[in-house]
């Protein structure tokens, strides 16, 4: 007689096992679910962040006179769907890094930046004139009412913020 028992069932390792997969299954799909909305904002983010530091680093390696009509790729524009130096943002059909254009968002700063009243910054990279004790550029897309924003400091400093800058 055979008075062995039989199994009838899943043993421990097997049940961990099939959790496991089950679980990376359902974080797969979930993740497919989501969307590009909810991380497209915050990529915008931080390539926005980096056209303002690729601004900031031409001006502190150029040596020109902001006066000068060659002086526009040194100067920081957010407004409405372009921000960049302000020669990239005038002539968007021309490719340039130093430049971010969405029909999808709009940017806006305080101080208002403008054509007509750009950001500066000085040799130090220090924003200069009204934006002297620093500057908030607002992110916000034009689908729903998410923001980000992007600060820069009075000392030139440039960080992402998912809240008003101090």
């Amino acid at each position: 007689m055979d008075s062995s028992p039989t199994s009838k069932g899943f043993t421990l390792v097997e049940l961990i096992i099939v959790i496991i997969i089950l679980a990376i299954v359902s974080i797969t799909a979930v993740s497919r679910m989501s969307g590009r909305s909810s991380f497209e904002l915050y990529a915008l983010q931080e390539q926005a962040i980096s056209v303002v530091r690729q601004v900031q680093l031409n001006r502190m390696q150029s040596n020109m006179d902001m006066s000068v009509s060659g002086a526009q790729s040194l100067r920081l524009v957010a407004t409405n769907n372009c921000i960049g130096s302000q020669s990239a943002c005038d002539n968007l059909s021309e490719t340039k890094s130093d430049v971010i254009a969405s029909d999808d968002y709009s940017f806006s700063s305080i101080p208002a930046s403008s054509y007509t009243s750009p950001i500066e910054f000085n040799l130090l990279g220090n924003p200069e004139n009204t934006a002297s004790s620093g500057v908030q550029i607002t992110i916000s897309s034009n689908n729903s009412s998410d923001r980000a924003w992007v600060c820069i400091n009075s000392q030139g400093f440039v960080y992402p913020s998912n809240q008003v800058c101090p």
